[in-house]
């Protein structure tokens, strides 16, 4: 098999839950153990940190791992979805694995495959974990799925757990409160090993104080030390000024993010608690944290996260998919000084649309699509459960033809966004 046959393969014999959704989730990780021991359990043979939450996990995790790039680390970088090609989830040093390796993987393997019958993320973080091992990494930096005590990466131990935040997504496997959700994400919380809590509130953190208590792991909330200030949003600069203070000395620390997102405020001030936190000797100098955040960007390839596509017309797309995140994208567009607002959206067919629709800006044009997967909602259902909140538009069926309307139809000084769902904007970018 070549490389684009076996992804095919890998599509078709495994259940993939971005395309299948609850088929997809196993509850417990009899299947990950049984890969694990298979390939000699790789995850033993490299240091790691593991990040968990709701929304920033996939961004905190890219910038720690351009830190340490920074500080001179050969550093492995596991993360999910991805957005153009499945070795997006695999890198090393801000490269992904080669196709030769995946299919290498897939052939040399087909025995267990068959044997275990994992699901396609069971089996990801096995070649993720092997590959790591297989390389020689000095340290991994791995972010979890959808939870995390029953998430196929948490048979890491880790030098740091980090969790971002909690927020509501995917509470029909993690729990039907903010506390449930908490609790689960809180299984990555290991013994004797630190845990950095990226956003308190009065819901979360007994539960996470709770854990880390029974756990014997120190606990610290990133936003009771540090706090940050971003800079105005100037479309032309494609990057912010910061100011990260460190709250219990004053020390100041400017800088640029090249992640000019609102919300990269929350995920600053994780980033810097972890760092402080980190362990001797991947603590990082000043001048690498500083220059690690600033390549972001130029050292992972992150894609998605208010990534500015063209500037007449402003096309800026985001992958924020759920409440928390989609309130901090909606406000940001509300203050960019533009035209008209053409809005390219759609959304996989789990989502409480009730919750997430009276988030978007009635002002604005609509173009109602479908990513091309089963899992994403049909964009008529769409366009008749958005007009139930004054948001109007035409529906396309595909992302391609929508986006190419909204780019027809605007003007040099509109503002085009994409959104609603990663899969929507894995198909422009």
């Amino acid at each position: 098999m070549n490389y684009q046959e076996t992804i095919e393969f890998l599509y078709k014999r495994l259940p993939v839950y971005h395309r299948v959704g609850k088929a997809a989730y196993k509850a417990n990780l009899d299947n990950t153990n049984a890969l694990d021991n298979y390939f000699g359990n790789p995850h033993r043979r490299f240091p790691s940190l593991h990040v968990a939450g709701t929304n920033g996990k996939g961004s905190v995790a890219h910038m720690m791992a351009s830190v340490l790039q920074e500080s001179g680390f050969r550093t492995g970088l596991y993360t999910s979805p991805h957005l153009r090609d499945f070795r997006e989830r695999i890198k090393i040093n801000g490269e992904v694995i080669p196709e030769w390796e995946v299919v290498r993987f897939v052939k040399d393997h087909r025995k267990i495959i068959s044997s275990v019958s994992p699901s396609f993320f069971e089996l990801t973080v096995a070649m993720a974990f092997d590959y790591f091992a297989r390389h020689w990494v000095d340290i991994a930096v791995i972010e979890t799925g959808m939870g995390g005590r029953l998430d196929s990466t948490n048979i890491v131990t880790p030098l740091l757990s980090v969790i971002t935040n909690i927020g509501h997504d995917h509470m029909e496997f993690l729990g039907d409160t903010i506390a449930r959700v908490a609790s689960e994400k809180a299984g990555i919380i290991k013994p004797s090993v630190p845990v950095i809590i990226g956003e308190s509130t009065p819901e979360t953190d007994p539960v996470f104080e709770e854990a880390a208590h029974m756990a014997g792991s120190e606990i610290c909330f990133a936003d009771k030390n540090y706090a940050c200030h971003l800079a105005r949003f100037i479309p032309a600069a494609g990057s912010r000024k910061y100011r990260v203070t460190r709250l219990t000395d004053g020390t100041r620390f400017r800088g640029v993010v090249s992640l000019p997102g609102d919300y990269q405020e929350h995920n600053l001030v994780t980033v810097y608690q972890a760092m402080e936190v980190m362990p001797t000797p991947f603590r990082p100098q000043k001048e690498h944290l500083l220059k690690g955040v600033e390549a972001t960007v130029r050292n992972t390839g992150l894609l998605g996260r208010w990534q500015i596509l063209g500037r007449e017309p402003l096309i800026i797309c985001d992958t924020a998919h759920n409440m928390e995140g989609l309130s901090y994208v909606m406000n940001q567009l509300g203050k960019v000084n533009c035209g008209r607002l053409h809005m390219v959206v759609g959304f996989v067919n789990d989502k409480d649309l009730s919750s997430l629709l009276p988030l978007f800006p009635r002002e604005a044009v609509y173009y109602f699509t479908r990513a091309s997967l089963p899992r994403a909602l049909d964009e008529n259902m769409l366009k008749e459960s958005a007009h139930m909140y004054g948001l109007e538009g035409e529906s396309y069926d595909n992302v391609a033809t929508a986006y190419q309307a909204a780019l027809e139809a605007a003007a040099k000084n509109d503002l085009v966004f994409v959104g609603g769902s990663t899969f929507v904007v894995a198909e422009i970018v």
